[in-house]
């Protein structure tokens, strides 16, 4: 999750303070049943599933325990990889909350439970009454599409749904609080609600994605060489009287700004001077403060695209649209932001309010944080590559990236908050092995992971296959790595630097390399972690995973596979990928 995720995922990213976080906070309860309502123990259960990638729908699953415990209900909540075949088609009263991951793809503690579920026709679920809450993205094809596939399996299967599918955007708290105030009520049949007692129940967190703790950036320096084709950048933001915490593994979700300068080139786009005072949450703001700070100007909605294409009659992208090919559309679109189909039709103007009512909010950024908690208990650090290229005359960057690491400085509030990742973890047992494979940014959490291994002291041989472009400009943490081999946290390293050298070779190459070791240490129970690009070093490190085992556990293809889904099942092999 160095970069930001598609935000299917989102981070956005399967520490957030609930969207019922206002209507607990006053209660510091313990919450018991009210006369007439039976026991505790005789109380219906239901079963709560949640599909993260990044912390999501885990958050909101959480929230619907809540307000299901308040109906008199028993909740159960469990990720998608916590229950079996057999325990899930037993299952009476469901909710699904699942993000999308990718391209339309199950999220990683999904992908098991729904292969076993979706591929069996025979199964009955005439017993199950169930809803589904989708997490996604509107501005991907695939909107929700995890969430959907949930509700037409559960649905051909024979399970009866109690409350339509909800398909929630990436601002989806108003969405999620309505889905759970419709189905609960229905889950408890009638039950009686409960009564709060003030002496024990979690209060919200006083710092989260409604309200995030405004950090102090403390350290911005540049990793990569000034030679480098890259800009990767370490920071550090002070949480300092927060009262928050981490562990290594968890994510940071940072709220940018947008560019002032894009800001002010958007603007005279439109036809407008920033001057406009426009209602946001309440009050009447410039326009200019609005779109630096409350929505997304640099890659357009779909409704933002539709529009443009309607007013500015352009061929090639209503051509694109009118297709329905996405791959014709990202073609035209590859390069282009929101400025960029504007700047051609000078006379395509818009109202302030017109063109904000065709934008999206702005979103925070979820980033892999490459320090141990324990280690650092008030900074966290961050591991960024910064998003700058040139397209269509003009100079392009990433939103977040860059607000980094251009705009906010130590006197900067930098806004942000944590998505805690239960399963990425170091083994909780120090002797065990652990092998991580984390090129480029993709060392972040790994960084953090040796930072938790030397401050426990661990004695588990940690293992660590990273590259990138090239050695002299390119290799990040050299020194640090260096020093860790040193002090013996650090028991192996493999590097791959692919351009140093005619024929490329990536960090699978390495481990194909020492496979019968690699292999020797997985029979001793070691971890395998990934983090990187989802879309292409993640699937050929998954397959030189399978192949390793295949050949030097002497098995076939099928028997890999079976090895690897129980690795998954034992939450051994963990991605955190983007």
């Amino acid at each position: 999750m160095t970069t930001a995720n598609n935000t299917q995922n989102i981070p956005f990213n399967e520490a957030q303070q609930a969207w019922l976080g206002g209507f607990f906070a006053g209660m510091h309860s313990h919450i018991l049943q009210s006369a007439g309502s039976g026991d505790a123990a005789n109380a219906r259960t239901i079963t709560i599933l949640y599909g993260s990638q990044t912390g999501n729908s885990e958050s909101v699953a959480n929230d619907a325990a809540q307000a299901a415990k308040a109906h008199g209900l028993n909740a159960k909540v469990l990720g998608m990889d916590e229950i079996e075949r057999d325990a899930f088609i037993d299952l009476e009263y469901l909710l699904i909350i699942t993000s999308t991951y990718g391209e339309g793809d199950m999220p990683d503690n999904a992908q098991m439970l729904w292969e076993a579920i979706s591929s069996d026709d025979s199964i009955s679920l005439a017993n199950m009454k169930y809803s589904v809450l989708a997490l996604g993205d509107t501005s991907y094809d695939l909107f929700c599409k995890a969430g959907i596939d949930w509700d037409q399996c559960l649905a051909k299967l024979g399970a009866t749904c109690l409350v339509e599918r909800v398909d929630c955007d990436v601002d989806f708290d108003e969405a999620a609080e309505s889905w759970i105030s419709n189905v609960i009520p229905l889950m408890s049949n009638g039950a009686a609600t409960m009564t709060v007692d003030s002496n024990d129940t979690e209060k919200a967190p006083t710092y989260g994605r409604k309200n995030p703790f405004p950090g102090k950036l403390v350290a911005n320096r540049l990793l990569t060489s000034p030679d480098s084709s890259k800009e990767t950048r370490h920071y550090e933001i002070s949480i300092a009287g927060s009262g928050l915490s981490y562990e290594a593994g968890d994510a940071l979700n940072v709220v940018p700004t947008n560019c002032p300068e894009l800001v002010a080139d958007i603007i005279k786009a439109i036809g407008c001077t920033g001057d406009e005072e426009e209602p946001v949450h309440g009050e009447l703001i410039p326009l200019s403060t609005v779109l630096r700070e409350h929505f997304e100007i640099k890659l357009p909605s779909k409704e933002l695209l539709d529009e443009i294409a309607k007013r500015s009659g352009n061929q090639d992208l209503n051509s694109a649209l009118a297709s329905g090919d996405k791959d014709k559309l990202a073609k035209y679109l590859w390069g282009r932001d929101t400025l960029d189909l504007l700047l051609p039709f000078p006379d395509m103007q818009f109202s302030a309010a017109e063109f904000l009512a065709l934008l999206k909010p702005l979103q925070h950024r979820a980033y892999s944080i490459s320090s141990s908690g324990k280690a650092n208990p008030e900074t966290v650090h961050l591991t960024i590559g910064s998003v700058r290229y040139n397209s269509f005359d003009r100079e392009h960057k990433g939103v977040c990236s860059t607000y980094l690491a251009d705009l906010a400085d130590e006197n900067s509030a930098v806004r942000c908050f944590f998505s805690p990742n239960k399963v990425f973890r170091v083994p909780e047992d120090n002797d065990l092995p652990m092998i991580m494979v984390g090129p480029g940014t993709g060392i972040a959490p790994f960084r953090a992971f040796l930072q938790e291994r030397e401050f426990r002291q661990a004695k588990g041989i940690n293992w660590l296959f990273f590259g990138d472009r090239n050695a002299a400009t390119d290799y990040i943490y050299q020194d640090e790595i260096e020093a860790l081999q040193n002090n013996k946290v650090l028991s192996k390293l493999d590097l791959a630097f692919s351009r140093d050298q005619e024929e490329k070779i990536y960090v699978q190459d390495r481990m194909r390399e020492k496979g019968a070791e690699l292999f020797s240490l997985l029979e001793q129970g070691g971890y395998f972690f990934i983090c990187g690009d989802a879309y292409r070093m993640a699937k050929d490190v998954d397959k030189a995973l399978h192949d390793v085992i295949a050949t030097h556990g002497k098995l076939s293809d099928g028997q890999a596979t079976d090895y690897v889904n129980q690795m998954k099942k034992d939450k051994r092999y963990v991605r955190d990928v983007y």
